[in-house]
């Protein structure tokens, strides 16, 4: 019936002549418009006449039409509708009557009972029809009802997919800058800012001293503490508190235990747990008591000799990690050995003395932004080193110091005489090379020089406009005169202004910084997808068993919400600290990435020379004549000497062919 009732679906009475003179036509025409219309009109009125449509459908009509049986009720009053429109089309006459049983779906969920009790009162028999406005408008109730079922399961599905959405657009949008070439360094210095004001925060908060101290109580003893308890005592008498209160939350504890592992109601003393008392007993009060002392015992005399044996225990707690927390200095050491460990700053808490928490900020952001200025100069130089002096043994030592002078001659555009470096230790090569990659950094255009030339040569166009042909022929002149760049003009022509500035800035950080540019997008999008697929995991978890939080007298979607966006918040906090500590030590952790890094700058292609006159005649002599093609072809041999596996590689490596080209 649902797919009868589709819009569109018109039966026609007596038959459709147009249907079947499409079907003899369409072994020769590709489509119905291709048909001449005489003859298509011919067609169908022989069809028409050979058939009796005509006389078949007038005498339908007499008849009273279509007439549509329905069997059930749908629960859309929408499809039932369209299964009685089938009736009655383009003017035809027609009908429609629905049956229905006091058995189906519908009927049972909304209607069955009250039917069924007019059914007794008014005396109706088994298998009697029941036509009455009053049934149909049950009926109709029903599917109301039913309809508002649907409407309410949709909208819920929307709402627990509306903060997903959300979620992974932001997400994408954020992926997709870094695949188009955003400024990645950017990204990382305000994650690492971020993270600052985060924890700057965290640490010189007033009571985080008092927070810490009740912290680490819960921890070393599993007793319940609370940092206003603790605020502002000395180290005497914060141990005598301690002492004090293991002594009282003990007393609970025991009769706890007790309760526990010896319960009165047990039906059989046999039941009794002493082994799991006696290892509790020891382990919190750190005694070394034996099952055999306490089996010795009655159950009434257990907890005084419990609570005897643990004011011994607690008399011997080791309290001196305190000292250190009860130090004015101890949120600023927190704060510095923090960032010493993610930013490697080496950073000491009396510089931090006496600044408010916005300074502590501007100086800790300062000294990141120094070091990752430093960061910027010593990678390349820590790629190549790693790439030509950590050799495997079968490299002499001096071709692998002179491929590196040549290598750093390249990458930063100097005079260097691999002479230099023949008789230099491996320290001095690299405070050497260090130096250098200082210096060819100072060179390199800040993005306001950039800014300040794109306003000087656009002027008055609107940002998004496309450059005109003077526009772009200005800016690659100024790009190879002043930046020494060699970016081609098609690469931003017909580009606006914004995308013109991001295509010079990429030309510029890939000829200044293309290791750690590679480095810091790879990094990004590998801690950016493992963390967001395990989100996905875990907002499916929470999806499934969110509903539990109705027990509580709770709304699921909104809980469901809440706990969404924390987890999402989180996940960023995670990113941002995951890519901080890694882009300081990615050389460390992980060498054969830097040892990849070297093959992706180091590879240069060779353009193919255009084909000169002497070359074209050549290939027109050798063209083979018609007739000629199924001639062999002679095979190609190399006429110069051969190489040898033990030989020195031609490439300049310095190793044996069999261990560089020639594997």
């Amino acid at each position: 019936a649902t797919n009868m009732a589709g819009r569109g679906t018109d039966i026609i009475l007596g038959g459709n002549p147009e249907h079947s003179a499409w079907e003899e036509l369409k072994s020769r025409y590709a489509s119905r418009l291709e048909v001449p219309k005489s003859e298509w009109d011919e067609l169908t009125r022989q069809i028409a006449e050979r058939e009796g449509m005509l006389t078949e459908g007038k005498e339908v009509s007499k008849l009273g039409g279509l007439h549509v049986v329905g069997t059930e009720r749908h629960d859309s009053r929408r499809i039932d509708l369209q299964l009685r429109g089938r009736a009655g089309r383009q003017g035809d006459p027609g009908s429609s009557r629905f049956f229905i049983s006091l058995d189906d779906k519908l009927m049972r969920l909304f209607a069955g009972d009250t039917v069924k009790r007019i059914m007794q009162w008014a005396g109706l028999r088994e298998g009697e029809p029941i036509v009455s406005p009053m049934v149909t408008r049950r009926i109709e109730a029903a599917q109301k009802k039913r309809e508002e079922q649907h409407f309410d399961q949709r909208k819920n599905l929307l709402e627990y997919d509306e903060i997903m959405d959300e979620q992974r657009k932001r997400t994408y949008s954020y992926r997709q800058q870094i695949l188009d070439g955003q400024d990645c360094r950017g990204l990382i210095l305000k994650m690492m800012y971020d993270e600052i004001d985060r924890y700057t925060k965290h640490f010189l908060a007033k009571n985080y001293r008092w927070e810490s101290v009740a912290a680490l109580i819960t921890q070393k003893f599993e007793l319940e503490a609370d940092a206003n308890a603790v605020k502002g005592l000395e180290l005497a008498e914060l141990e005598r508190w301690i002492r004090d209160e293991g002594e009282r939350q003990g007393i609970t504890w025991i009769q706890e235990q007790l309760d526990i592992h010896l319960p009165e109601d047990a039906e059989s003393k046999l039941d009794w747990n002493w082994i799991s008392l006696t290892r509790w007993a020891n382990r919190t009060f750190g005694l070394s008591l034996n099952d055999r002392e306490l089996r010795g015992l009655e159950r009434d005399a257990i907890p005084d000799f419990l609570l005897e044996q643990a004011r011994a225990g607690i008399a011997r707690w080791d309290l001196s990690d305190f000292a250190g927390l009860l130090d004015e200095l101890y949120p600023e050491r927190s704060l510095v050995a923090w960032a010493n460990y993610n930013f490697l700053l080496g950073l000491k808490p009396e510089e931090l003395k006496g600044l408010d928490e916005a300074g502590v900020c501007r100086l800790l952001k300062e000294r990141v932004q120094i070091r990752y200025n430093e960061k910027e100069a010593t990678f390349p130089v820590s790629v190549g080193m790693h790439k030509f002096l950590a050799g495997d043994g079968q490299q002499n030592e001096r071709a692998r110091r002179e491929t590196l002078a040549r290598w750093a001659a390249t990458r930063f555009r100097i005079d260097l005489n691999p002479e230099e470096f023949a008789d230099h230790q491996t320290n001095k090569i690299f405070e050497v090379l260090l130096q250098v990659s200082r210096d060819f950094l100072a060179r390199r255009p800040s993005a306001d020089v950039v800014d300040t030339k794109l306003a000087e040569v656009l002027r008055d166009t609107p940002k998004h406009r496309p450059l005109s042909e003077a526009q772009t022929t200005a800016l690659v002149n100024w790009i190879e005169s002043e930046l020494g760049l060699g970016l081609n003009a098609s690469a931003i022509r017909s580009l606006n202004a914004e995308q013109a500035r991001t295509e010079i800035l990429q030309g510029i950080d890939q000829v200044f910084r293309p290791e750690l540019r590679h480095t810091e997008r790879s990094i990004l999008l590998e801690f950016l997808d493992t963390a967001w697929k395990e989100h996905l995991y875990f907002m499916g978890h929470l999806r499934q068993g969110i509903g539990f939080v109705g027990y509580a007298q709770k709304d699921p979607r909104t809980e469901y919400k809440r706990e969404g966006r924390r987890a999402f918040l989180s996940m960023w906090e995670r990113i941002a600290e995951q890519v901080t500590q890694t882009v300081f030590r990615v050389e460390h952790e992980s060498p054969d990435f830097v040892s990849s890094l070297w093959r992706i700058t180091a590879t240069e292609h060779d353009v193919a020379p255009p084909p000169t006159d002497s070359r074209i005649e050549n290939l027109q002599t050798n063209a083979p004549e018609a007739g000629e093609e199924g001639r062999a072809v002679k095979p190609i041999v190399n006429a110069g000497p051969r190489i040898g596996r033990n030989d020195d590689c031609p490439c300049g490596s310095g190793k044996k062919y069999k261990k560089c080209c020639g594997r």
